[in-house]
């Protein structure tokens, strides 16, 4: 049983790592190309990170482009975050089967909710504002290429990890409580 467990943690370790790193190169992606886009080259809009063609946008209003810009990359940043703080808990060995209910445990569970929940308003705030956008007539890649889509999803998941973390409070409270009785 022991080492199917740590098989089934390493094989999670390593997989965060992977999103993460891919989630970082995404976010250093939309950072480098709206930094050379605004500063050094326009045309860059068109081929943008992933692809994406901004080129409208960017000729039809420079301030919505940055502000469609700031939320891909704040919403990208958050998603890295999220994964920064779910590799840290694999590196620091903070997490432990015979101790689940710990304040570490506790803290990066409410962290996670909280995080989850930002990437989702910050989704919905970006599917609402690429719906604008396309009301206003302007062509641009679909939520799912603007990595903005799901945000419903998020916003459930981090509900879920609040109700999880509450459990974890509660949990915690009574572990330290037996400690105390012991």
């Amino acid at each position: 049983m022991k080492t199917k467990v740590d098989f089934t943690f390493k094989l999670l370790n390593v997989t965060s790592w992977i999103i993460f790193i891919g989630l970082a190169i995404e976010t250093g992606g939309y950072i480098t190309n709206a930094i050379v886009t605004l500063f050094f080259n326009s045309e860059w809009a068109s081929h943008f990170w992933g692809n994406l063609d901004l080129s409208e946008l960017y000729q039809f209003d420079l301030g919505l482009f940055i502000c469609l810009i700031i939320g891909l990359i704040t919403i990208s940043m958050f998603k890295t975050i999220l994964f920064y703080h779910t590799i840290s808990i694999f590196h620091k060995k903070k997490f432990d089967l015979e101790n689940p209910f710990n304040e570490t445990i506790k803290d990066y569970v409410f962290n996670f909710a909280y995080i989850a929940i930002a990437v989702g308003l910050f989704s919905f705030a970006g599917k609402m504002f690429s719906n604008w956008l396309i009301l206003q007539g302007i062509t641009i890649p679909s939520l799912e290429n603007l990595n903005i889509g799901g945000s419903d999803v998020w916003i459930f998941m981090g509900i879920t990890l609040l109700i999880i973390a509450k459990i974890f409070s509660k949990g915690v409270e009574l572990q330290n409580e037996n400690d105390f009785t012991v």
